[in-house]
């Protein structure tokens, strides 16, 4: 059965259930929405549909959620080609850097479905990272890269994209953030054991494996949580739970606020009434820059260096003392809150969504970029320029 002229979206994933909401309602009956497994329960995936009103994806693959990578990725290669042999798309979306974007990409690049790529051209340079590998994958195959930065569009180009194939349009997340933060119906006061604010208060949330997949690691991240000079909200991801159960870290805990992940919405809520962010994600990284609040990046490396330059993130990495890094960030002037945001104007999915159904029409991708950046004026940049200097970091 051919559904030539739809839009298959894949996600399996929050954040690419955040980040490609707007895009789905964009699309509307142009969407065909796939659920890859790879996130499977309730916590994770299916309070985020049902915050940004998506509703139910039209296909989910089973036996995804829990396995180990390779095996994850092998039964979404497989589950997925069939899903596109037998409603076949005129083109396939992916967002970010998931093993899901690595599957999805891969799935239809071999039965010759044109791929966008969603946030494409995001670098950390750090090869361990296993969301590297996936953004370089799918960067080997997307036919269309849509980049939410003037950065990102040109770590591809260096990379020998076809500056024809590539589009900056800004970041989904903006236009996701401001969205779900109006739908939460939480008070900030209610996460607080005695239902009252404190004057400062941190909003931590951990979840990478370079941190929770030694005890060492972690242990430092919590004790670390532990000495910040203020209340800390600790939502605590499935994995980290497993991880501190794991590794007998309960008594590293005492002291911090602990909640199960919340809903997208209620999550910013908070994270917007925040004094500071403590965090791995690269979602979070986004959203407290759109929100204007600090947020520490405790990682070795980050492929979103546009906060940093912004002023509103810091990057801690292994071996620096958490609380007087996040002491020594937040003594340090911000810039301007009305300063736009890095992750641009809010139009993001306007423009990745007519670009998209002009593929699925037939167009070839250079022609679809060309045709939408008549009307939106996002074009991939021409002042590129392949030499260490440009490289972030």
């Amino acid at each position: 059965m051919s559904r030539l002229g739809k839009v298959a979206v894949v996600y399996g994933t929050r954040p690419e259930i955040i980040k490609l909401a707007p895009v789905i309602t964009q699309l509307g009956d142009d969407a065909y929405v796939v659920d890859s497994g790879q996130h499977y329960d309730h916590e994770l995936s299916g309070q985020y549909r049902a915050v940004f009103g998506i509703g139910e994806p039209d296909v989910r693959l089973d036996g995804v959620g829990g396995q180990p990578r390779a095996e994850q990725i092998s039964r979404m290669l497989v589950g997925l080609t069939r899903v596109f042999e037998q409603q076949r798309p005129g083109i396939v979306l992916v967002q970010g850097d998931t093993n899901t974007v690595s599957a999805a990409a891969q799935a239809a690049n071999y039965l010759g479905i044109p791929v966008g790529h969603v946030e494409a051209g995001l670098r950390s340079y750090d090869r361990a990272m296993p969301e590297e590998i996936n953004r370089l994958v799918a960067g080997a195959l997307a036919d269309v890269h849509f980049a939410p930065t003037h950065r990102s569009a040109v770590n591809l180009i260096n990379e020998g994209i076809d500056r024809e194939v590539v589009m900056v349009t800004g970041n989904t997340v903006v236009e996701a953030t401001h969205r779900a933060i109006r739908r939460s119906s939480v008070p900030v006061a209610s996460w607080f054991p005695n239902g009252s604010i404190p004057p400062a208060f941190a909003v931590a949330t951990i979840h990478r494996p370079e941190n929770t997949d030694s005890a060492p690691a972690l242990a430092r991240i919590l004790r670390g949580l532990q000495g910040l000079a203020m209340p800390v909200l600790f939502f605590v991801h499935p994995r980290t739970r497993a991880a501190i159960e794991r590794f007998g870290l309960q008594r590293e805990t005492n002291g911090l606020i602990l909640h199960a992940s919340p809903a997208s919405s209620d999550f910013l809520q908070v994270l917007s009434a925040a004094t500071v962010a403590v965090s791995d994600s690269g979602g979070v990284q986004e959203e407290a820059t759109v929100l204007k609040v600090p947020v520490a990046v405790i990682r070795n490396s980050t492929e979103r260096p546009e906060a940093i330059d912004a002023g509103w993130a810091t990057l801690i990495r292994p071996g620096i003392d958490i609380p007087a890094a996040v002491a020594r960030f937040l003594r340090s002037e911000r810039p301007d809150p009305s300063v736009p945001s890095p992750y641009g104007d809010g139009a993001a999915s306007l423009r990745i969504a007519a670009v998209a159904r002009l593929i699925a029409a037939g167009r070839e991708p250079s022609v679809a970029l060309r045709i939408a950046a008549a009307y939106s004026g996002q074009e991939a940049p021409s002042d590129a320029v392949v030499d260490s200097g440009s490289v972030p970091r």
